[in-house]
Formats: structure tokens, sequence, C-alpha cells
């Protein structure tokens, strides 16, 4: 049995031992109410190897002949090892009368080592246009930095930047977890109201590293961490930005936080690690 026939076995022999619904079991295995009543059925009576698809280790009717295979891989190695697998089931088609798919050529190529494949290019990440109104989107980050140059505790700095208007909010705390990110954001909230979205890297506090349960993958669901189910309560839709330069606004942000810091540092007459180098 694949994985899938397995999770799929479990929930119609929950319907066969009547503790949930066959129309529960359609919504959770994607199927059809009649092919539930099908593979219960087939179950009942087969025992669990119905769940198998019957077809399982048989060859395909439209199976192309071993011979057909031989001659295609001889011709191509003779006449055509310079053509891609497209070109060459073209030239298949015109010059010998053999008809096969491009993908079939390409199997079959790769199988005899005659074809590489080709790593494909990635593409271009294009610039993201900003939004268009305040409150739109905000982008939100932590910095773990010596904010205090090496005189007290180390400290984390939650900044919010708006992804329109870069007004900033930003707010120390001891360590970056749950409850910094609510009270960072019900503080941003309380002063410029809720935006409609917010744009985060995947840190722990913000993305859920939750293993989901069989019942749970069945039913699709995904596990959202104690930020991001307070943030759907609120009707905030949370963004997880893949790289670092997704985020740039914020990123960018904390180099200036720092140089700022610095200057008013400074200007108060307090010595940094810089002026005293």
């Amino acid at each position: 049995m694949s994985l899938r026939e397995v999770k799929r076995l479990k929930v119609i022999q929950a319907a066969i031992d009547r503790q949930v619904t066959q129309k529960a079991v359609a919504c959770m295995v994607g199927l059809s109410e009649r092919q539930v009543r099908r593979l219960v059925r087939v179950v009942r009576e087969d025992g669990d190897k119905g769940i198998i698809h019957k077809s399982r280790g048989r060859f395909s009717n439209r199976r192309i002949p071993d011979k057909v295979k031989e001659r295609v891989l001889k011709l191509y190695e003779r006449s055509y090892g310079d053509f891609g697998p497209t070109l060459a089931t073209e030239k298949l088609t015109e010059i010998d009368g053999i008809e096969i798919s491009d993908e079939t050529l390409r199997k079959w190529l790769l199988e005899a080592g005659l074809w590489r494949k080709r790593r494909k290019r990635s593409s271009h990440r294009q610039w993201r246009q900003r939004k268009e109104c305040f409150g739109e989107m905000v982008q939100l980050d932590g910095s773990h930095h010596d904010w205090l140059e090496g005189r007290g505790p180390g400290l984390v700095l939650l900044a919010y930047i708006d992804d329109a208007t870069n007004n900033v909010f930003a707010r120390f705390y001891d360590y970056e977890g749950t409850i910094p990110a609510m009270d960072s954001f019900k503080r941003y909230a309380r002063r410029y109201g809720l935006p409609l979205s917010i744009y985060l890297d995947r840190h722990t506090t913000y993305k859920s590293t939750k293993k989901l349960s069989e019942w749970e993958e069945l039913e699709e669901i995904e596990p959202l961490s104690q930020f991001e189910r307070a943030l759907e309560e609120l009707g905030v839709e949370v963004i997880h930005a893949h790289s670092p330069q997704a985020k740039g606004r914020v990123e960018r942000l904390f180099g200036t936080l720092q140089d700022r810091l610095i200057k008013e540092m400074r200007l108060r007459g307090i010595n940094t690690k810089e002026s005293a180098n």
C-alpha cells in the first residue's frame, strides 16, 4: 500500500465501525460519497487489500512494446545523439514513422543513460511594488544585537515598518518570543490601528513547526503558532517571507536605527565603543 492508501484505509475502517459518517469520510479524503460507499463495500468483502487499486502491478494497455523501445534507443544513438528529446521525437515521426511523446523518450533516455537532466535556471525575483495605502501591510522583524554595547543585557529590538509610508514603530524586549510579539503588536495596533496584513519571517514565534497528525493531514489543517492564531482572530493576514531579501525594508531599518542610536549617545555625552577605539 502507498501512504495515501494506508490513510484512506484508516478512515474507511472508522466508517465501517460507525465512528464517523461516510459523508464526513468523503470530506476528509476528498472523494465523493459514492466512491466512499464503494470503498466501504470493497474493504468489507476483500479486507484491507481491497483499498489497493486493482490495476496495481499490471502493465498498461497502452504500454509501448519493448521491441519499439529498443529500436528507438538504437536509432537515437545512431542518428539523433546530438538532439534533445523534443527534436528527436519529431525526427522519429517524420523519418522513421515512430510516434511517441517527448516525455516517453526522455524517460527512456534517462534510464539508458543517454540523456541528463538539465538544471533549470531559477526565475528572476522581481522587485515587489510598495503597497499604496498606510496600514495595508507592515513588515515585522526582530534584531538580536548588542544594543547597549556591553553596558547591559542583550536585547532584541522588535521593529515594524509600514510598507507604503516607511512609518516606524520599535520596542526593546529581553527575547524574541510569543509574549513580546503579542505585546509589541498590541502597542502598534493601539497607536496606528490594525493593519490588513503583516509580513514576517519563519521564526518559530511566527511560524508553527508542529508536526501534523494523520487526521490533520487528511483534513489539510495547517498548524498555527499562537501569534498566527491571535492575528487570525483579529482578521490580520500573516504572510511569511522566504528570504531576508524579501523583507528588505525592515532589514535595512535596523542598520539605520543602529546609526541613530550611536549619534544619540554621542550627543548625550555617552562614550560608545566606536569613540573609545
